[in-house]
């Protein structure tokens, strides 16, 4: 990637600054007034795409665009049904896109039909192939590094042996790679990587498979720590090591900071999870969203570039990702309205929010 310079909250508020006069306020008759921004989501089986991602974007695109609509399908893993759900969109009269590709390369046909149809596609959380027009996410490589130094930390407060077992996300997910590149940059020197897995469609199930068969090959106390992609795999990667009768689990790392993560971390069975402020995400997407379905350069709204591997020069915007261990909870989640104590803090963990000091 290559930085601009500039900060992108000072990108964000320069767009902002240069879009209200031709945008929702007057009576000009124009596109800019109002259009259709699609939104096509990636699937159900993470929960943070119907919870948080979707509702944020609609409104973050309503925000800055009152008369504008949002278009919204989720694909169901499907990337098939996600061309057509592009097709539908670009049929429909869509202006512009914001696409979390279920299969970065099989889509690139569909931005491609998007291009020649003149409606940008902006690359939401995951660098999909093609002509996309611009990309927001989060740094991947720095979310791997944070799964691996959080991986370190567990394991040293155990003091065992430094075995560990890597499930690496779907294949098909280019920021699958980057968070394993980032892990290994930290960890591959340190530990012994006894099984390394990829998890299809980022699910529990297969999860639970890749690590059973881990199990099974290793030994059920053989595992030293698990580097888990996101917190949909912890949680297949835990129900495993419970099942085969493991009580004091190894340090599993997770991403997505999911309710039922941090309730995990709370508990002790997972020892930590990266923390993506959606909001900042939905409201950057929204924005670029919002600038080039009035015509405007994506350029103009984006501190950076990155590459595809079809594609040089994107205009992108990398937000900051956080760790959130226990004691980081209040700091981060609570802190920024994603969960209330009260609502993180159910019966069957309240015990243990009050180990922490996270009592309502």
């Amino acid at each position: 990637m290559r930085r601009r310079g500039r900060a992108v909250t000072a990108a964000v508020a320069a767009a902002l600054l240069a879009l209200p006069a031709a945008a929702c306020g007057g009576d000009t008759g124009t596109r800019s007034d109002a259009f259709t921004v699609g939104l096509l989501l990636p699937s159900r089986s993470v929960p943070r795409w119907e919870h948080s991602d979707r509702p944020q974007i609609e409104a973050e695109v309503k925000k800055l665009c009152p008369r504008c609509t949002v278009e919204y399908a989720n694909a169901e893993n499907d990337a098939v049904r996600q061309q057509q759900q592009m097709t539908s969109m670009i049929t429909k009269g869509a202006a512009v896109v914001i696409l979390d590709a279920a299969d970065t390369r099989a889509l690139r046909s569909s931005i491609q039909e998007a291009r020649r149809s003149g409606v940008p596609v902006v690359a939401y959380d995951r660098l999909a192939e093609g002509p996309i027009s611009g990309f927001v996410s989060f740094d991947a490589l720095q979310v791997g590094r944070l799964q691996g130094q959080g991986l370190l930390d567990g394991m040293e407060k155990r003091a065992d042996g430094r075995t560990v077992v890597m499930m690496n996300g779907d294949p098909s997910s280019t920021n699958a790679v980057w968070y394993r590149k980032g892990a290994l940059s930290v960890i591959q020197d340190r530990v012994r990587i006894a099984r390394s897995y990829e998890t299809q469609d980022w699910s529990n199930q297969a999860a639970h498979a890749n690590m059973s068969a881990a199990i099974a090959a290793l030994g059920p106390y053989a595992i030293d720590g698990v580097l888990a992609a996101n917190d949909t795999i912890a949680a297949g990667v835990i129900s495993a090591l419970k099942s085969a009768g493991v009580h004091r689990l190894p340090p599993v790392t997770g991403q997505d900071a999911d309710l039922d993560a941090v309730r995990r971390i709370l508990k002790g069975e997972q020892y930590m999870t990266v923390y993506k402020p959606f909001h900042e995400e939905a409201a950057e997407a929204a924005g670029m969203a919002v600038a080039l379905g009035r015509g405007e350069d994506a350029r103009d709204h984006a501190p950076t570039t990155v590459d595809s591997p079809t594609n040089r020069d994107i205009p992108a915007v990398l937000l900051t990702p956080r760790s959130v261990k226990a004691a980081d909870i209040r700091g981060t989640l609570v802190k920024d309205g994603v969960y209330t104590v009260e609502r993180i803090c159910a019966p069957p963990v309240r015990a243990a929010c009050e180990r922490v000091g996270l009592s309502p």
